[in-house]
């Protein structure tokens, strides 16, 4: 499976989703803010980020923003995981350099897909 970096600064629903995606044979590691995220892909190498757009410290759109200037990290996907459902969330999301985007409440299903679908074999 997946090794997947889980970027969300509440720690309850970060909590709940790494364990939801751990249930499904994932490798979950978690960040609370973009900064930390950011450092973490660099040293860890995910497979994939799904990262929380509002957050304290760097911004999920300013962080993935980071990762995709950087040569060494601009292949991670990244699926914006947010509670913003308007559809010019997901068009600043797609600007901003997500590969996909996905809404709050997690339906694990849906979000297993676009893993699956974003990973080198999906």
């Amino acid at each position: 499976m997946a090794k997947i970096l889980l970027v969300d600064d509440i720690d309850a629903l970060r909590d709940l989703h790494a364990m939801l995606l751990g249930r499904r044979g994932h490798e979950v590691l978690h960040a609370r803010d973009g900064r930390e995220a950011v450092n973490l892909a660099s040293s860890w190498r995910p497979d994939v980020i799904l990262m929380d757009l509002e957050m304290p410290v760097l911004d999920g759109l300013s962080a993935t923003r980071i990762l995709k200037a950087d040569p060494a990290l601009s292949d991670i996907p990244v699926i914006a995981f947010t509670s913003n459902s308007l559809p010019t969330d997901r068009e600043r999301a797609l600007e901003a350099g997500c590969d996909d985007h996905d809404t709050k409440p997690l339906d694990i299903e849906r979000l297993t897909s676009k893993i699956n679908r974003l990973l080198p074999m999906g």
